[in-house]
């Protein structure tokens, strides 16, 4: 199983960027696909989550500028950033299927990780 996580770059404060992470391998419609971030010296915390297209969820510093969505004939996770700040700056990593009683946001709740896409917003 691959997660390949693409459409990371440098953006100025204000831009917007769309992450596509592209599943093979194994499907993933029934599963919870989602998004986490490691920026420079810090821990990796929780962006986003989806729960086979019925729930999300984002994490306070994201929500109302950035959405996550799927297109599960593609095996494909999205994450549309909107209003990006320098504090967005991060490889951001995607994620698939949660272990079975974990909750969404915590880093060891997930069975597969992409290998990251780094987003470096300028000020």
């Amino acid at each position: 199983v691959q997660l390949q996580a693409s459409g990371g770059g440098l953006v100025q404060t204000g831009g917007s960027l769309r992450l596509s992470c592209a599943a093979s391998g194994r499907t993933f419609s029934s599963d919870s696909m989602g998004w986490f971030r490691q920026a420079p010296g810090k821990e990796r915390e929780f962006v986003a989550y989806d729960w086979s297209g019925y729930t999300t969820r984002y994490a306070d510093s994201v929500k109302g500028r950035f959405t996550i969505s799927r297109d599960n004939s593609k095996n494909t996770v999205y994450l549309q950033m909107n209003s990006l700040k320098p504090e967005d700056t991060a490889v951001y990593y995607c994620v698939a299927q949660i272990k079975l009683g974990r909750t969404y946001g915590n880093r060891y709740s997930w069975n597969y990780w992409g290998q990251g896409t780094l987003v470096t917003v300028s000020s």
